[in-house]
């Protein structure tokens, strides 16, 4: 009897992940959320792509966000107020609570003593790029996504075809 029922519990758990993942799907939609936050836009595409929160992982961001006066060599303060509805909007939609597909993978790669605060050191994405010559990621750094995944600032980075910038075309099977 009890293995019936650890069998029931399990077709059960199946049926109610299978269509939230097939769902989930880039060509359904995006693989991760894309940026609906205006303030996050102006503030963070002024100088960079505006990375997805669904990038990574809440930890992630928060340490991100406490650090801004040193952000990557650079002083990237904000006002109080706006530095909080920023940090607030950013955990908020982060991979950690996302049901979107790349961000279920991103944080699937990560263990849990794991606070990258560089998109380009998310085991995930790292591992989608490890085909790429170290000659591409030389002209072309993992940091700039909207260089080859034209459809970036929408969430789809699972595009049949990437154009990598002075490479061309790249078939991207996942």
């Amino acid at each position: 009897m009890k293995t019936m029922t650890t069998i029931t519990m399990a077709v059960s758990l199946l049926t109610l992940t299978v269509p939230l993942l097939a769902d989930s799907d880039d060509s359904k939609g995006p693989g991760v959320a894309p940026v609906n936050n205006q303030l996050y836009l102006d503030e963070c595409s002024a100088c960079h792509f505006a990375y997805q929160p669904g990038l990574m992982p809440a930890r992630s961001w928060k340490q991100l966000m406490a650090n801004l006066e040193d952000h990557f060599g650079e002083n990237a303060e904000l006002e109080a107020e706006e530095q909080k509805a920023l940090t607030a909007y950013l955990l908020k939609n982060a991979a950690d609570f996302s049901k979107l597909k790349r961000s279920i993978k991103i944080m699937r790669s990560l263990s849990r003593n794991q606070t990258p605060i560089r998109i380009t050191k998310i085991p995930y994405i790292v591992g989608k790029h490890d085909e790429l010559s170290s000659q591409m990621l030389k002209d072309n750094s993992l940091s700039y996504c909207d260089k080859c995944h034209t459809s970036a600032s929408s969430g789809s980075y699972s595009e049949r075809y990437i154009n990598i910038p002075g490479y061309g075309s790249w078939e991207d099977d996942d």
